[in-house]
């Protein structure tokens, strides 16, 4: 007579050998929030709902354009999406109900003005037009925290202009300058440096203040090779998370986790900031905790 224990054996290896036994995700809806047509956001959403929908066997999830980390996490709230990209300063705002899958990539704050401007500080953007932002932005939150933290807030006369008409603007002389958190190297940036010359202003006498502010903040270093620079800037990194509602299934939790890193190599060839995309790294999503799926994910990889 067969034992019980032989037979649990012979089930569980039959089921890591064939496909059906993992969870039925048939008919899930999966919507994720990305961000501006073409950024990073935009970029790794695509690649990853390639994926997911190839990996769980379900419909291409839906991408949603949005205006970024704030209306991301609305989305999520209002029920409106399933996954979010969340800039982790914005998260640490709004934590009630959320759950990170994990963190993603990481973005450097730009503060970028013509290379021929008289602008060698940022306390020089006083009575200045600055771009901050598109409005319900993650730039526009960070650009706020700058300003607050330079004392600048009222003395600044702020444009609610994202990276794609900002960089456009700069050039023309339209504005001064431009506040801009996204990946190195940025396209636009790159392609205004060849044509009028562009250069970053170094945030150290702010990087202190800021970091008080929030903890999320780190503080890196651009290198001259990023930009052409004449010498390298230091500047603010600021992680990213995927965002989802606490109220998500494990199983499906998961299964996005794992399909994540599953496809790293893909979303590498969307967007090179996915580089920085790593198992190690991932479960540093404080203030977010990390999903009951995801964290099952990641102890099966000690298993």
């Amino acid at each position: 007579m067969r034992r019980p224990g032989v037979l649990a054996v012979v089930i569980a290896v039959v089921c890591a050998l064939v496909t059906g036994c993992g969870p039925d995700l048939s008919g899930t809806r999966v919507r994720i929030a990305a961000g501006l047509d073409g950024g990073v956001y935009d970029k790794l959403a695509e690649a990853l709902a390639d994926a997911w929908a190839a990996q769980l066997d379900i419909e291409r999830p839906e991408i949603q354009e949005t205006e970024g980390s704030p209306d991301n996490i609305g989305r999520i709230r209002a029920g409106k999406a399933e996954v979010a990209f969340v800039a982790a300063d914005v998260a640490t705002e709004k934590t009630a109900g959320l759950a990170a899958l994990a963190r993603v990539h990481d973005d450097y704050l730009h503060v970028v003005v013509r290379a021929d401007s008289s602008i060698r500080s940022f306390g020089q953007l006083r009575g200045r037009k600055v771009a901050i932002g598109s409005p319900d932005s993650g730039v526009e939150y960070l650009s706020k925290q700058l300003l607050q933290a330079s004392g600048l807030t009222g003395a600044v006369d702020q444009r609610n202009l994202g990276i794609n008409e900002a960089m456009p603007a700069l050039e023309t002389g339209q504005i001064d300058a431009v506040i801009w958190s996204g990946g190195v190297p940025t396209p636009s940036i790159t392609e205004r440096v060849r044509t009028v010359g562009l250069r970053l202003l170094d945030i150290t006498d702010l990087a202190d203040d800021l970091r008080a502010t929030n903890p999320v903040y780190r503080t890196a270093t651009i290198p001259v090779t990023a930009y052409n620079l004449s010498e390298p800037v230091t500047t603010l990194v600021l992680p990213n998370f995927l965002v989802v509602p606490a109220s998500m299934s494990d199983d499906l939790a998961e299964a996005l986790v794992r399909g994540l890193f599953d496809a790293r190599e893909q979303l590498v060839k969307a967007a090179g900031a996915a580089l920085s995309i790593d198992v190690h790294p991932a479960i540093e999503t404080a203030p977010l905790p990390l999903h009951p799926g995801a964290l099952r994910y990641f102890r099966s990889l000690k298993d």
